[in-house]
């Protein structure tokens, strides 16, 4: 048994509508089926998702300020008022802030932009920067993707005397700030038919509603921006998204193209994955290490060496900011495994001077892979006597909720349900840490602290081909709310699996459904092949995609998660990496079974193991469940019938050690005794220790044939044996070979030699199966399991 590392909800789609859509929109029944289970169930709906790309984009006064707040921008404009764009600095907030700036620029505006310092500003709006921009002259301030929460800026601002305009998209609190206008898609009131906007989305908005056409050279950064900030990419973001991975694939800004270059990326090929992986974290680097400057300068530079010199810089900082992660995350899984009962602690709150509170959130992610449990990461000023932190959480614990009962101990917080940063006083964060506790006791169950993966279809191999493949391209682009679809191979045979890779920690592995082979690919589920046995049943989970090579196209799976609920057989036998598998069976709380009192001695004291010596021992022994090691055979073969029947372990490693020279070379037959008696009755005596070898030697037996055959004699009462000397006894009767228990033991001996150490693996498995209880699982069983 292999048990998964997540639960398995799987969706059931409504065949008819799948039957549907395949067939009015000529598209394979997988992609119809992912459809209908995203919640797409009419042709209208399908079109519009499938093409989304064509579809319009929502008119920008549909937000109910936006009339008020572009004739505010164009009075600053023609009164040529200093304008002030104050951005965040994550990725989202610097594609928002060049998406404004550019824009006003164009229009002739009289435009900086501000970006905090993470460190020693923090996050959103500050005092300090409004009261430095009201000393520079500023008579109007547009904040993009930031400001919603800044109630004491707000007021500030309108006692300066400066107009303040807030652009942003999250979450809100019960109190609005007093700005000149807020254009924000999901506040109380909001006329604007999409809520799920990024920041840039929002600044886009904002930059069609000034421009009047739709400015399509800007769709590159809303792109970017809408990708990296993690936002729903569906609806109007998809939209936005699509159209913007078309621009960005031959945009003309030079910091992108040095910037993927040094990547190793090619701009025509590029697409959702590249913007998540690639482009996103490199923008993201600045704001988290210095300062989000240098991003902005590379998105606008028109000038080739600075974007090559501004690409250079902010790669190296991404190098660094992955060896800073690295090192605290380290630090931050030492912590929780050595001081930290997670039976007690179902939230993660823990925190340290010096760690970069740039790169927590990121460190906070980790954790809540390692853990799967709501985690916050703190760094400490003790200077300061605060804790600056970033939380990640869970299905079924809304971290904005959570905290906003918190909010006495918290001065400054705020985030979504999956996604928070807060500050709070050091000596206070032990209450934060109770506090979370008895929240997450009361909302989470424990099946809450079980990853969830959820399987969008259950598919065949003989269904798995190119052309349905390829047209999964048409789901794209994939992220929240529209992930990379999932779907389950159940009942596969495994016929090959193997370590592959530099440090061979990656899988492969081929799955076999009659005549139909899939190749699968699982990176880091390299530690999983000595838990996989050759010939399992299988069921997997994991992203179809075509795998090209040398110009051949060929369906793989890139698995996710791999399940085998039946028993495995570990066929060990003559392997001579034997020792590494006892430290492996070791660290699996294996149980080795021994039958030979001479090899647990020899081999079972450091060892969970036991020996049996009697049928009635093998027979009460509980296996069930458990990962077995038969080490080596027992004398009779109704020992290990005993053991194993009705009985149900998760896996057995078949070993079975032999002695040398345990069996004859050669086995003798009954024409063998038959010759022998003959031999002896003509001599009447004879000399075993003198002439033995001799006599074996002539018929081209072994001595140890000739010793075997003349026990057998002695206890049939046909001969008698004394100091080597055989003599034959006349007058006995007529016995059969079997009364004698050597000869009898010997058979057997021979009979589990064919069985157990000569037979084939299907052979070996096919003998267990017919033994061991083939039970129904119960459902609370396989709910654990999937």
């Amino acid at each position: 048994m292999l048990q998964p590392n997540s639960r398995w909800i799987v969706r059931e789609a409504n065949q008819q509508l799948v039957k549907e859509l395949s067939e009015k929109l000529e598209i394979a029944p997988l992609v119809a089926t992912l459809l209908v289970n995203r919640g797409i169930t009419t042709i209208e709906a399908a079109n519009s998702f499938l093409n989304a790309e064509k579809e319009k984009i929502h008119d920008p006064f549909l937000f109910q300020n936006m009339k008020k707040t572009v004739e505010r921008i164009q009075l600053a404009i023609h009164e040529q008022q200093p304008i002030l764009i104050f951005g965040d600095y994550d990725a989202d907030g610097v594609t928002s802030t060049t998406v404004l700036l550019e824009t006003l620029s164009k229009m002739g505006a009289i435009v900086t932009y501000y970006i905090p310092n993470r460190f020693s500003e923090g996050y959103g709006p500050n005092q300090q920067a409004f009261q430095k921009a009201y000393e520079e002259g500023i008579q109007l301030i547009i904040t993009v993707d930031t400001g919603i929460a800044a109630l004491d800026e707000a007021k500030q601002a309108k006692d300066l005397g400066i107009d303040l305009i807030i652009t942003d998209h999250h979450e809100a609190g019960k109190e609005l700030p007093e700005a000149f206008s807020i254009i924000h898609p999901n506040i109380p009131d909001s006329t604007y038919p999409y809520k799920n906007l990024a920041g840039v989305g929002v600044a886009f908005k904002l930059a069609h509603a000034l421009h009047g056409d739709l400015p399509e050279d800007l769709l590159d950064l809303v792109a970017i921006g809408t990708i990296a900030d993690l936002v729903p990419l569906y609806g109007e973001n998809r939209t936005l998204v699509k159209k913007g991975l078309n621009i960005l694939a031959r945009t003309t800004r030079l910091g992108l193209q040095e910037l993927c270059q040094l990547a190793g990326n090619t701009m025509s090929e590029i697409d959702e994955e590249t913007v998540g992986f690639t482009i996103g974290p490199r923008l993201n680097a600045p704001g988290r290490l210095e300062h989000a400057g240098p991003a902005v300068q590379l998105l606008k530079t028109n000038n080739s060496t600075e974007a090559k010199m501004l690409a250079e810089e902010i790669d190296q900082m991404n190098h660094e900011r992955k060896r800073i992660v690295s090192t605290i995350s380290n630090e931050a899984i030492q912590m929780v495994q050595n001081h930290f009962d997670l039976a007690e602690n179902k939230v993660i709150v823990i925190g340290k001077s010096g760690w970069n509170s740039g790169v927590i959130g990121i460190v906070a992610s980790k954790l809540v892979e390692k853990f799967y449990r709501p985690t916050i990461i703190l760094s400490f000023d003790e200077e300061t006597g605060m804790a600056k932190g970033s939380a990640r959480s869970i299905q079924g614990f809304n971290l904005f909720e959570n905290l906003s009962a918190c909010s006495d101990i918290l001065p400054h917080f705020g985030g979504h349900a999956m996604a928070a940063g807060m500050s709070l006083a050091i000596e206070d964060v032990d209450v934060l840490r109770q506090r979370l506790n008895e929240a997450a006791n009361e909302q989470l169950k424990t099946e809450d602290f079980i990853p969830v993966t959820e399987v969008e279809a259950t598919i065949s191999l003989k269904e798995i081909d190119i052309s349905t493949i390829s047209q999964l391209d048409q789901l794209a682009p994939y992220g929240m709310g529209n992930p990379k679809p999932q779907i389950l191979i159940e009942n596969a045979r495994i016929t090959e699996r193997k370590k592959i890779g530099a440090n061979k920690n990656h899988l492969r592995m081929t799955l076999a459904q009659n005549d139909d082979l899939l190749d699968g690919v699982g990176f880091q589920l390299g530690h999983l092949v000595p838990d996989i046995s050759l010939g399992a049943t299988t069921s997997v989970i994991g992203e179809l995609s075509i795998n090209e090579w040398n110009n051949q196209k060929k369906p793989q799976i890139f698995l996710k998660d791999v399940s085998i609920k039946e028993w495995q057989l570990f066929d060990l036998r003559g392997s001579r990496q034997f020792e590494q598998w006892i430290n492996y069976l070791k660290e699996k709380q294996g149980l080795f079974i021994f039958f030979s009192e001479k090899n647990f001695q020899t081999y079972g004291s450091n060892l969970e193991s036991v020996c049996i010596r009697e049928k009635e021992v093998a027979e009460y022994l509980d296996i069930n469940g458990r990962n077995i090691i038969l080490f080596d055979l027992p004398v009779q073969i109704t020992f290990l019938e005993a053991l194993v029947k009705d009985k149900m372990p998760a896996s057995i490693y078949a070993h079975f050690l032999q002695e040398k020279n345990h069996f004859f070379a050669t086995v003798p037959t009954r024409n063998h005794f038959k010759w022998y008696y003959a031999f002896l009755l003509k001599r009447g005596t004879f000399d075993l220790k003198k002439y033995g070898e001799d006599l074996a030697t002539h018929r081209g037996w072994s001595k140890e044939t000739i010793l075997f055959m003349s026990k057998v004699f002695f206890e049939l009462d046909f001969v008698t044996i004394k100091d080597g000397f055989i003599k034959i006894n006349l007058q006995k009767g007529k016995r059969d070979l079997e009364d004698s228990p050597t000869y009898k033991m010997k058979q057997e001996q021979i009979k589990m030699e064919k069985e157990f150490t000569y037979s084939t693996y299907n052979e070996l498995k096919k003998w267990f199966d017919e033994r061991l209880a083939q039970k129904v699982l119960a459902e609370e069983e396989i709910s654990a399991w999937i």
